[in-house]
Order: structure tokens, then C-alpha cells, then sequence
């Protein structure tokens, strides 16, 4: 066998990329730590950190702590991306569906075009994109209804600074103080703000461009083609991957028991674990939804909403 049969062996392996992209990845990371690390050793650095020790004095009023509602509306959260970055990838990557999916033309939502056939997967992820969107009013509503939202809007300038000075005690792995039960930090307040006022209405804008709902004959349409939809809404959807890994992976690195008490008990206590508790049940309720969401299952659901064929 030549030299370049077995390089062409090699990279048609569907391991390949994967294991050079994650390669690539640890030596960005690697030469990143390495770098952040020699920056906090010059001096005009070290009184950055000073000036700037990474989080903004929270505005007057702002609430302490987290409310009950806050809890549920995490896990509704979680569920609902998680499902819709499954739903979605399959929607991007199955060529033959297993089943697909009509919408009844009578009652309520009567239209006087004939309904489209979609897939299934694609109905489960607009299904689950419908609920995600409700849940998300409720939470806005709520977020401002309680002043919540004084947490993760920027109210000052020097957020801007303080989020450099965050980020660059994360990459040297000396890590900022974690309070986030009083104040988070400005790179965690920056990122939370772009999640949910940037990056969600983005993927809800993109997502109804490119549904069947959207009017084939609008006249927007000129200046907003369904092909910029399209290429806004897949990187939307690897930001929203990006921040769930992070995510995760911070609330357990920076003292799991408390993030989590946090989040889903309501509570600031270090030692308690109902916040474990309760996310362990989040967890396999999730996973056993991303079980059940397969066409076996899915097939009973949808046909309630209009006719299922092979």
C-alpha cells in the first residue's frame, strides 16, 4: 500500500477530525493558560487586577439572592435547549426522515394555502421552540417584575474592564472570588446578558424566518433572505453548545454545592444538598426525554396535532 493511500485511509476516518479539532483545541487552551499566566507577572498587569478586581458595585435595590421562581425556570430552561440543540441537529443532519408530520387545516388555525409536510424531528423541534419562547416571556417578565434583572444587565462602564479582568483569572486557573449569590462577576454578568437578550431573540428571529409560518410573499423577505436566516441561526445554536459546556463546567469547578443550592434550592448554604438533589432528578429527567424523543414515541404526540405518515 503507497504513502498516500494510507494518509487517504486515515483521513477518511470519521475520527479524524474530531480528534485533530480536539487536539487543537487543548494546545489553544494550553498556549492560552501559558500566556494569561506570564501576563500576571508583569507589574502594569498586577494593577490592572487591582484597579479592576473583576466585578462592578451592584446598583442600589439590586436583590440578594435567588427566588423560587428563578429555580424552575433554570431547569425549564435547560430542558428545552437541550432537547432543541438535539432536535435541531437532527434536523440539519437526517436526509431520510423516519416519519413525517401534516397539520390539520380546520378549527382554530384554518389557513387557505394547503398545510406543508415536514418531518417529525422538524415538528418536535418547533414544538419544543413554541414552549421555550412561552417559557422565556414568563421569565422575562418575571426577571423585570422582581428586579432580577439588575443582576445581569450592565449598569456601568467599568463592567467592561472588570470582564477583561475576569476572563484573564479564569485562562491563568487563578480564579476570580465567587459570590454569585450577592454580585457575579462582570464576565459572568456579560455573558448571562448576551444569553438571554442577544443570542436568544436571535435564534427565535432566525427560527421563524426559516419555518413555515413565515409568508413566503412579505416583502421583508428582500432584505432578509432565508440564507442569511440560516447562517445566523447555526452559530446561534453552537454559542448557546459553548455556553452549556462552560456553564456546567464552572458551577461545579467554583464550589458545586452552593452554585447548585443556588440555583435550584433557593438557598446559600455550602454544606446542604437539596441543590444536588434536585439537579440529579433535572439531570435524568432530562436524559430520559432525550431517550424517549424518537419517532415511537414522538409519533402518538404529534398525530394529536395533525396526521403522521411514513
Amino acid at each position: 500500500m503507497s504513502v498516500s493511500s494510507k494518509s487517504s485511509g486515515i483521513t477518511s476516518n470519521r475520527w479524524f477530525k474530531p480528534v485533530v479539532v480536539t487536539a487543537g483545541a487543548l494546545v489553544v487552551a494550553l498556549i492560552l493558560v501559558l500566556v494569561a499566566q506570564w501576563l500576571r507577572t508583569l507589574q502594569p498587569v498586577q494593577q490592572f487586577l487591582v484597579d479592576y478586581p473583576g466585578h462592578s458595585a451592584v446598583p442600589e435595590g439590586t436583590p440578594t439572592g435567588f427566588p423560587a421562581w428563578l429555580g424552575w425556570q433554570h431547569f425549564l430552561n435547560m430542558f428545552f435547549i437541550v432537547l432543541i440543540i438535539r432536535s435541531g441537529w437532527q434536523v440539519r443532519t437526517t436526509t431520510r426522515p423516519a416519519a413525517n408530520w401534516t397539520r390539520n387545516n380546520k378549527g382554530f388555525i384554518k389557513t387557505k394555502n394547503p398545510p406543508t409536510k415536514i418531518s417529525l424531528d422538524l415538528w418536535f423541534h418547533l414544538t419544543l421552540d413554541a414552549l421555550w419562547v412561552l417559557n422565556g416571556i414568563i421569565f422575562i417578565v418575571l426577571l423585570f417584575a422582581t428586579g432580577q434583572w439588575l443582576r445581569i444587565v450592565p449598569t456601568t462602564w467599568d463592567v467592561f474592564p472588570n470582564a477583561i479582568s475576569a476572563g484573564l483569572q479564569y485562562a491563568s486557573l487563578n480564579w476570580p472570588v465567587e459570590n454569585g449569590w450577592n454580585n457575579y462577576n462582570s464576565l459572568q454578568l456579560l455573558t448571562y446578558f448576551i444569553t438571554v437578550f442577544i443570542a436568544a431573540p436571535l435564534a427565535i428571529i432566525t427560527g421563524l424566518r426559516m419555518s413555515g409560518a413565515w409568508p413566503k410573499k412579505a416583502a421583508i423577505n428582500k432584505f432578509y433572505p432565508i440564507e442569511l436566516a440560516r447562517k445566523i441561526h447555526f452559530p446561534v445554536m453552537i454559542y448557546f453548545v459553548a455556553f452549556v459546556i462552560v456553564h456546567v463546567t464552572l458551577v461545579l469547578a467554583t464550589g458545586a454545592l452552593r452554585n447548585l443550592n443556588h440555583m435550584y434550592a433557593s438557598n446559600d448554604d455550602n454544606n446542604s444538598w437539596w441543590g444536588f438533589g434536585i439537579f440529579a432528578a433535572s439531570i435524568i429527567f432530562t436524559a430520559a426525554a432525550w431517550f424517549l424523543a424518537r419517532p415511537l414515541f414522538l409519533r402518538p404526540i404529534a398525530s394529536l396535532m395533525g396526521k403522521v405518515s411514513r
